[in-house]
């Protein structure tokens, strides 16, 4: 790190940091994030790059962006504590909870939460989502971890209030099928609202609750989702080990325009109607992008409203991988009428 002086005040950066990118976002960004992030509503949530444009939702409750990948914010790269205090305010208006106590549980749940998951690596990220979905309140709800194993592990060292599935997979050395875990899970799930959920993010309190009046409206697909909040390998171990705040430090990276990866609600008639996942995709990647195209013949909430915490993995095999074959199914996929993919999928 190397300390600059501005005004008078001393102001540090990281040292791979040029001065010009630091000096550009100071002039060009740090007004707009100062006038958000003091302002008294939820301004904050239309932060993005410069060039970027975002549309409002129909209540103002939240943006769609206008541009077809994800996108990382860029001042926050720059200069790391205005993406600290983005995260402490969003937290602020929508904190994330852990709660080691089971929810209340209702025979006829309004949404069915379902998770897919393999392995022993990754239970510990699995525990604490569990926890911040145990402390969603005012919503029926149940959660389904659906396991992809050839043998169960992980039932016994699940909270009492989970249900456990256990799906072996295609054959004894698939790699794990995201796509063939939510359809066994869809299939088991009880409530007419399900949620594709990654085993990896905390969500906050309320974020259960606030999917249903979009469902009330007619919409069948709910992309909740405005910035996704990456913790650094360092952060996260804190968070598991000594339950360190989510603001503690910067988060690593901040995403936009998550679409279907991640959490995403749809409701289960809708679901199956467009054929429910694509099972082809082995592997990572490709399978969300396949489904949120499909599900662009419905009606679909993209505006996003919520804050989430992804909490630091080791990096998939053959994410960002040239020769990861998903990355040419999807293509061959989306070349494909949308119509005729969920004929093929419903047959």
């Amino acid at each position: 790190m190397e300390m600059q002086t501005s005004r008078g005040f001393l102001i540090w950066r990281p040292s791979w940091i040029t001065m010009r990118e630091w000096l550009g976002v100071w002039i060009k960004d740090r007004w707009r994030y100062e006038r958000a992030l003091r302002s008294s509503g939820r301004r904050y949530l239309g932060l993005a790059n410069r060039r970027e444009r975002l549309d409002p939702a129909p209540d103002g409750s939240g943006f769609a962006c206008r541009w077809e990948f994800t996108s990382h914010l860029h001042a926050p790269k720059i200069q790391p504590r205005l993406g600290q205090r983005l995260l402490r305010r969003c937290l602020n208006d929508a904190p994330i909870r852990r709660s080691p106590q089971s929810p209340l549980l209702d025979d006829q749940p309004q949404v069915s939460v379902l998770i897919g998951h393999r392995g022993l690596d990754r239970l510990p990220l699995l525990l604490v989502t569990l926890e911040s979905l145990a402390a969603q309140t005012d919503v029926a709800f149940e959660c389904v971890v659906i396991e992809q194993d050839e043998h169960p592990q992980i039932g016994p060292l699940l909270p009492g209030w989970v249900r456990h599935m256990h799906t072996p997979p295609a054959r004894p050395d698939a790699p794990y099928n995201r796509s063939r875990a939510f359809n066994a899970g869809a299939l088991e799930a009880r409530a007419p609202v399900l949620l594709l959920h990654d085993n990896d993010m905390l969500v906050p309190c309320g974020y259960l609750q606030r999917i249903l009046p979009k469902v009330e409206l007619g919409y069948q697909v709910v992309n909740p989702k405005r910035y996704v909040f990456h913790l650094s390998e360092l952060h996260t171990t804190a968070v598991l080990n000594t339950a360190a705040a989510l603001d503690e430090w910067p988060a690593e990276s901040i995403v936009q325009n998550l679409e279907a990866g991640g959490s995403v609600a749809i409701t289960r008639q809708a679901f199956w109607e467009i054929g429910g996942m694509d099972e082809a995709f082995e592997g990572w990647g490709g399978e969300d992008n396949e489904l949120w195209d499909r599900c662009q013949t419905l009606r679909c909430w993209n505006w996003g409203y919520e804050p989430i915490v992804h909490l630091w993995h080791r990096r998939q095999l053959l994410k960002h991988a040239a020769r990861n074959p998903n990355l040419d199914l999807v293509r061959k996929r989306l070349a494909e009428d949308r119509h005729l993919r969920i004929d093929r999928l419903q047959n």
